[in-house]
């Protein structure tokens, strides 16, 4: 057999590298060789296959950032076939000298500083969504007082209550874990402040959690204690806050992105929840409760806007169902919106960690 990787006009392996310094990733601006974002670089003959590897599975423009790279390789002379497989590594956040929770990378808040907007909804189909696109995921009911949930994720209210302990337990491929386990349905928590913060602290740091990429934390409304206490113990990597487009949320919203600033977390922008409903029979659209809020809001604090989120019946009948519409109705505008939205917050995460290492 001829060894074809030595003909004159065959591309080399230096060739390629260099073709492939052009090609940056669109979220950090570097090119993907310095990135080490190519692994397994091999050349025979004239075909090309290498892997990149991608910051996160839910990266938002995977498909264009695969096609840029093949490209690249397809217009050093002598190249014919080129195999571009995609895999990832989602990297760690910085610590800054808080306490680790075993084996899991980032933990992002999810937040409102009003109650009835939405977070929940959001928390669990930001969680089921970066599942879906291959990341492991953990998701906290830190809302003790209100742990909603084991509903919205399919469990029976109490099923551990005969357990030994609280523990972690599975569904739609997230790692889900809330005192709600344990409490038979209509139970109340009545707890005071420093009770709940150390509730929390526990829901993070005790259990086993196993690897995960991602740790979504749906907090209670307000600034009180569970989430001065997550801000204050937890290595965040940021925070999502959620908002109606009235300005009554909007200026409570605001509140909420100001805790976490002052307690030094980064805020990836603002989702605005209920942001219209389109009308099933004649597709007009209805801004119930007025549009662009948060947008607004967002620009006037320097924050990115996240993405809107539109009212939708399988939103909720998918909370109450235990099937969130991200697996319910996957192609729903709702389900789609709230896809863009993990898709986006997994990226501000790549960019923090990077800008971190610089």
């Amino acid at each position: 057999m001829v060894d074809t990787r030595s003909r004159p006009g065959a591309p080399s392996e230096q060739a390629i590298i260099d073709a492939l310094r052009q090609v940056n990733d669109p979220e950090l601006h570097r090119d993907v060789i310095s990135l080490n974002m190519i692994q397994d670089l091999e050349v025979k003959g004239s075909d090309v296959s290498l892997r990149l590897v991608l910051t996160t599975p839910a990266c938002p423009v995977r498909a264009d950032f695969q096609e840029m790279v093949e490209n690249a390789v397809r217009s050093v002379p002598g190249v014919g076939a080129v195999r571009v497989t995609l895999g990832a590594e989602v990297r760690g956040s910085q610590t800054q000298g808080k306490k680790v929770v075993e084996g899991v990378r980032n933990i992002i808040a999810v937040a409102s500083n009003k109650g009835g907007v939405g977070k929940s909804t959001v928390a669990v189909n930001l969680a089921v969504a970066l599942a879906k696109a291959g990341a492991r995921v953990g998701l906290v009911d830190a809302d003790i007082t209100g742990p909603n949930i084991p509903t919205m994720m399919g469990f029976d209210a109490g099923f551990m209550s005969q357990s030994p302990g609280l523990r972690v337990a599975e569904a739609h491929g997230v790692r889900v874990a809330s005192l709600g386990f344990l409490l038979p349905k209509g139970t109340p928590i009545v707890w005071r402040g420093p009770m709940i913060g150390t509730g929390v602290r526990q829901l993070i740091y005790d259990l086993q959690w196993g690897e995960l990429d991602y740790l979504i934390v749906d907090l209670p409304p307000g600034t009180s204690d569970a989430s001065m206490s997550l801000a204050q113990d937890a290595p965040l990597a940021g925070a999502v806050i959620v908002s109606t487009p009235q300005d009554v949320a909007i200026e409570d919203a605001t509140k909420a992105v100001g805790m976490f600033e002052k307690l030094g977390v980064p805020v990836f922008g603002i989702v605005e929840n209920m942001s219209y409903f389109v009308c099933p029979d004649c597709s007009a659209r209805h801004d119930i409760f007025g549009h662009g809020g948060a947008r607004e809001a967002a620009d006037e604090l320097g924050l990115d806007f996240l993405g809107e989120i539109p009212l939708d019946t399988r939103v909720r009948s998918g909370g109450d169902t235990g099937i969130p519409v991200v697996v319910a109705a996957p192609d729903s505008p709702a389900a789609l919106a709230l896809t863009a939205v993990a898709e986006r917050v997994a990226a501000k995460v790549s960019v923090l960690q990077r800008a971190g290492e610089v």
